[in-house]
């Protein structure tokens, strides 16, 4: 009896079933952080929302609750953005707190009574939250999601996301990078971008979230991949190519319509899939004179039974490839873990 207790005990923290070990990873994210781990990391989003019964929320048990709000108190976290004629600032010596505030498995449930619950639970404002505007079949900008964030005092952060449904793991049947290149939704797209210029109050956006995944269709996988002689410059993969010159193309279209209140973010994840030489995060990069941050997904494990790794192994791992590709701020725009 005793052997089967002590077995179960080491499975269970094994599977990360203790709420304590989900307290602790929070706990040295935070501690990380606040010591200055990783310098060039100026923002911190956590994604509080469960899906395939991840239990990432923070509040998934009192101890990570508990955590979370002891972590985030420190005062390098920091509430509100700063802009500079438009653009978000990176802080000198802070770092912004900001979410995803539960807005549901589409990502797009927007409320700001949703936005002050988060706040509630984390005992700290945020400076953005986050939400997905799917495309669906049709790209409209989201002025009632951007409505309802910036009635909770937040900045909204809208990440454009060109899928027609949530099917993961192949292309998508309508929105094609080569089709946004081509011009094919160039209708929309001025639409969407005039509506954010007369919006005329700051926006942060990033187009292809988590690129060099391949759960999502926008993954060079599914545009052309490792092949260089169908697209563009000879000496690159297409996938990627076809990925950096998309993301130019919607910038440039917001820029002619004088949507100069978007400050865009570039957004991969730690572990990009496939894992091969061509689906490098540089090889996605539009460059400097289009981005105004990096940003990346950094989980532990998101369920029961995952490699269990510390925030500090993720990032550590992915910190070096991104301030090699430029100088620009980074923002970890998703964090969490299971319990």
């Amino acid at each position: 009896m005793k052997n089967s207790i002590i077995t179960a005990i080491v499975a269970s923290l094994l599977l990360g079933g203790d709420s304590n070990r989900k307290s602790d990873w929070i706990e040295q994210a935070f501690a990380g952080l606040a010591a200055g781990n990783w310098p060039r990391v100026k923002a911190v989003s956590w994604w509080h929302e469960n899906f395939d019964q991840s239990r990432l929320r923070l509040d998934s048990s009192p101890a990570a609750r508990d955590a979370y709000r002891r972590g985030v108190a420190a005062p390098v976290f920091i509430s509100r953005p700063v802009f500079h004629n438009g653009r978000l600032a990176a802080p000198d010596s802070a770092i912004y707190h900001a979410a995803f505030a539960d807005f549901g498995g589409t990502e797009d449930q927007v409320t700001a009574q949703k936005i002050t619950a988060f706040e509630s639970l984390a005992g700290k404002a945020i400076a953005w939250a986050c939400f997905s505007n799917n495309w669906y079949d049709h790209i409209r900008f989201p002025a009632a999601q951007v409505s309802a964030i910036r009635s909770a005092g937040v900045t909204p952060f809208i990440r454009l996301m060109p899928r027609s449904n949530f099917n993961e793991g192949g292309p998508d049947p309508r929105y094609t990078l080569q089709k946004i290149i081509d011009g094919v939704f160039d209708t929309e797209l001025n639409q969407w971008c005039a509506d954010a210029a007369a919006d005329n109050q700051p926006l942060l956006a990033e187009f292809g979230t988590e690129v060099n995944g391949n759960w999502f269709p926008w993954n060079g996988q599914y545009n052309g991949g490792a092949t260089t002689d169908g697209y563009g410059d000879l000496t690159k993969p297409d996938g990627p190519e076809r990925f950096v010159d998309a993301y130019r193309h919607i910038i440039e279209l917001c820029r002619s319509a004088g949507a100069n209140n978007i400050s865009w973010f570039f957004h991969v994840d730690a572990y990009g899939q496939p894992d091969t030489a061509w689906n490098a995060i540089a090889n996605y990069y539009p460059g400097d004179s289009y981005i105004d941050w990096l940003g990346v997904s950094a989980y532990g494990a998101q369920t029961a039974g995952e490699p269990w790794q510390s925030f500090r192994e993720v990032l550590d791992d992915v910190y070096p490839a991104l301030t090699q590709l430029s100088s620009r701020p980074v923002a970890v725009l998703e964090f969490a873990v299971t319990e």
